[in-house]
């Protein structure tokens, strides 16, 4: 069985136990009370016991005007049955000296919430009418419930005792077929009126020529359904229900309204988040793409707690408390996880003040890796072997973490030990030859190294080598770093220039039968420029992928 038969059904079962009225018991019009009052108006408009006249006199006495009066009691009995308002008589005040407890005066309210400008007072004889001053208003509050003109509709179909079947006439039956034709016709109409308006407001404001078909054709579905729904609801007054079955039929109108309206949001939020993953795509920043589904998941579980409680609400219950109460469950929850808040906020630290991205190379305390994960709780980074480190986001937000992705230039130095029998001037030359070798080298910063001989240390004289490389990644860098320290060795090489070791020698300057252990450099400088020159040029020449 298809779900409208199922609607169909169970309206008319609704109809069927709800049609009897609020009453059918005769009560004497002696507006002795309030319960008397509105029990007297209520009877006396229903079809069997119609008598305007006699409900006309729960009317406030000051308005002398009998038609007027009569004309006030058949309006009130219309807004509160097409506002779906039934008045439990049981729970109605009998004391003729029934005092409201805010005002200490003689009022009462039978809706304070859904109609309070609604009340009776005690007044002439110590009887209780409807007040003129609540009145006031009535013609204004009846159009509200019977908006577009459907007002006149309630004259053209009395709602006359016999000839009824289930507590409905023929004229009912027919109109809540027409109905639910107008309904399931125009929800194919008017979502074929709402597709391209909806298409042309993407491509004019969104600025975008793809436009994803499915969502906007379900969107339209969607906003299409909302209002007939809500052009239902408005025209259901006017079907004159039984009060049970307007009230119900009401609840139902507003809980699938709400219902349509969080999937149609649920919708258009998919559809909003299909553009921004496109436009996240096309920029540098790759944690944005990984937000975009967290704040998708945030936003739809928004959309559907709102939902939940405007329902909860419909229903009258409790959402102030209920709220008071899952806050404080939370509260103990929250004690109970704090490891687990810690790092939901530690997630919210790490996407608002974005100290790495997807793809960065991060080292920290215990952790050294690439980022490819940032989820709620933890943070997963792949370590050089490969293998994945999830680190919980709470630790990463108070933790000091070293970003080398973010790095603009790769830092290259290193201490070179000489031996202490280099002659000054052969150090001189291999220092202005590593300083020709850095300066005209492709991959490194203008300006920014710094070679000099800055310490004697126990066993060597240390030169301190310091240069800026300009490479995009950690590949490159380790090639153009290989190729420099190849680059000191040959150097040191060519020039005759060795190398300390952490070492003790002892020298004696001669031996009888041995000639001196100290060796004889060249040091002529025209000889050694040549070299310095020769090497500088060949090996300036030269690219990252050679010393592969």
């Amino acid at each position: 069985m298809k779900p409208r038969k199922h609607i169909s059904i169970l309206f008319f079962i609704l109809v069927y136990l709800f049609a009897q009225g609020q009453s059918q018991v005769a009560p004497p019009p002696l507006m002795n009370s309030p319960y008397n009052t509105m029990y007297v108006h209520l009877y006396y408009l229903q079809a069997d016991s119609y008598a305007p006249e006699i409900a006309a006199k729960t009317i406030s006495p000051s308005i002398t005007d009998s038609l007027t009066r009569i004309e006030y009691a058949i309006k009130l009995k219309q807004v509160l049955d097409g506002k779906g308002l039934f008045v439990h008589l049981n729970q109605l005040p009998q004391e003729q000296d029934y005092i409201d407890s805010l005002s200490q005066k003689h009022f009462y309210t039978p809706f304070p919430v859904k109609l309070p400008e609604l009340f009776l007072a005690r007044e002439v004889g110590n009887r209780w009418f409807f007040s003129q001053s609540s009145l006031t208003n009535l013609s204004a509050l009846h159009k509200e419930t019977y908006p577009f003109g459907t007002d006149r509709l309630l004259q053209l179909f009395p709602n006359t005792k016999g000839g009824k079947f289930l507590g409905l006439a023929a004229w009912q039956y027919l109109a809540i077929l027409i109905l639910m034709a107008l309904i399931w016709a125009g929800r194919w109409l008017l979502s074929q009126l709402l597709l391209p308006l909806i298409k042309g407001f993407l491509q004019n404001r969104i600025k975008t020529k793809v436009v994803d078909t499915v969502q906007v054709v379900k969107i339209a579905h969607a906003i299409s359904l909302i209002l007939l729904l809500w052009f239902a609801r408005t025209l259901l007054p006017v079907l004159q229900l039984p009060i049970v079955a307007a009230e119900w039929a009401l609840l139902g109108f507003n809980i699938a309204i709400t219902f349509v309206i969080v999937l149609a949001l649920l919708r258009i939020l998919k559809l909003i988040m299909g553009y921004v993953a496109s436009y996240t795509s096309t920029t540098e920043s790759k944690m944005d793409e990984q937000l975009m589904p967290i704040l998708s998941r945030i936003f739809q579980i928004i959309i559907v707690l709102g939902g939940v409680i405007e329902i909860l609400s419909l229903l009258k219950v409790n959402v102030t408390a209920l709220i008071a109460g899952v806050s404080i469950g939370g509260l103990a929850l929250a004690l109970a996880a704090q490891d687990t808040v810690k790092n939901l906020i530690g997630s919210a630290m790490i996407f608002f003040d974005r100290p790495f991205q997807i793809g960065d190379y991060v080292v920290g305390s215990g952790f050294a890796g690439t980022i490819v994960e940032v989820g709620f709780r933890t943070t997963r980074i792949q370590s050089a072997d490969t293998s994945i480190i999830s680190v919980p986001n709470g630790s990463i937000a108070n933790m000091v973490v070293d970003n080398k992705g973010m790095r603009k230039h790769r830092l290259f130095t290193i201490n070179i030990g000489l031996t202490y029998d280099t002659p000054p001037a052969l150090i001189k030359q291999y220092l202005s030859g590593l300083r020709a070798m850095l300066d005209a080298h492709p991959f490194t910063v203008e300006d920014s190294y710094r070679v000099h001989l800055n310490a004697l240390e126990a066993s060597s004289l240390n030169v301190n080598l310091r240069t800026l490389l300009d490479v995009a990644d950690s590949a490159t860098e380790a090639k153009v770093k290989e190729g420099f320290l190849l680059g000191i060795m040959e150097l040191a090489e060519v020039l005759g220039v060795r190398f300390a070791f952490p070492s003790t020698t002892m020298y004696v300057e001669e031996f009888p039968e041995k000639a001196s252990g100290i060796p004889d450099y060249d040091a002529s400088s025209d000889d050694l420029e040549d070299k310095v020159d020769r090497f500088v040029k060949e090996f300036n020449s030269r690219n990252p992928e050679s010393f592969d």
